[in-house]
Order: C-alpha cells, then sequence, then structure tokens
C-alpha cells in the first residue's frame, strides 16, 4: 500500500485525483503499477484500477488474473469494481473507504454492496493504511474546493 500511497501523491502532483494501484502476482512480484490518469489522459475511464489491469493484462498476456493481488489508495468505483471481477483478481486490498472520506456521489455504495447487488465476489482485506490514504483524498478535496474546482 506504501508504493500505491506514493503513486497517489506523484498522480495527484500532475494534476489528476490522488489514487494509486498495483498489481501483484501470487509470488509477490509486482507486475504492473497504475495511477488515476482522468485528467491528464482526458480519459474518463483511466482510473488507477483500470490503468493497472489494462497494464497487467498485457504484460501477463491473460484475461485471468487468478491469484494476483490488487492494491488500491481508494476505494474502487463500480466500473473499476467490475473489472476487477472480470479479470479475476483474486484479493483487493484497500486504503481508504468511500464513506470514510465521506463521499456522497455515490450513495451507499460499496464494495461490499456491489458484490451484493452483483453476485460476483473478490476476497476482500480493507484497512490498510487507511488513515494515510483518507488523509491525502480529503486534503486534495479541500485544496479544489479552495481553488473553485469540484471534488471530482
Amino acid at each position: 500500500m506504501k508504493i500505491a500511497l506514493e503513486l497517489a501523491r506523484e498522480t495527484a502532483a500532475r494534476g489528476n485525483r490522488p489514487l494509486g494501484s498495483l498489481l501483484v502476482v501470487a509470488d509477490g512480484k509486482t507486475v504492473s503499477k497504475g495511477e488515476n490518469r482522468v485528467y491528464t489522459d482526458t480519459d474518463p475511464t483511466a482510473h488507477g484500477e483500470m490503468v493497472v489491469i489494462r497494464d497487467g493484462c498485457r504484460k501477463l498476456n491473460t484475461l485471468d488474473l487468478s491469484g494476483c493481488t490488487l492494491y488500491t489508495s481508494l476505494e474502487p468505483c463500480p466500473m473499476c469494481c467490475w473489472a476487477i471481477f472480470e479479470a479475476k483478481v483474486s484479493r483487493l486490498v484497500l486504503g481508504a473507504r468511500h464513506g470514510a472520506i465521506g463521499r456522497k456521489d455515490l450513495g451507499t455504495y460499496s464494495v461490499e454492496r456491489f458484490m451484493e447487488l452483483t453476485g460476483r465476489s473478490v476476497e476482500l482485506v480493507t484497512g490498510v493504511l487507511s488513515r494515510e490514504c483518507e488523509e491525502m483524498r480529503v486534503a486534495w478535496v479541500a485544496e479544489r474546493a479552495k481553488r473553485g474546482l469540484g471534488p471530482r
């Protein structure tokens, strides 16, 4: 998660949302690192999890990421969560949660609720450096508000 946090800081410095992700295979080797690039790529799908899944699948030459763990500094949105399910990622490790940072634009969404809704599942690990991840996101939103920009 420390790597994901550093990626989040780096991408925020480039004007993106502070979110970093990495994909690790069963033996602990990092296959792919991704960060939110929505603003720099002008691509609403360039979330960190999407970037890391795309890159990981290319590098491993497969659509099946079974046995892999995806670390992400912020709970994935529904789009990213569905991609995690479709790629068959085995384990998802979260930093910040939407509810903990007061995010309202996703309603009552959580990964757990999405699993219930879709009947899909992933091994879920929460609370990993969550305070640090939450503080980074909250500070980013506050900075944007100070500049008269929206939270997105």
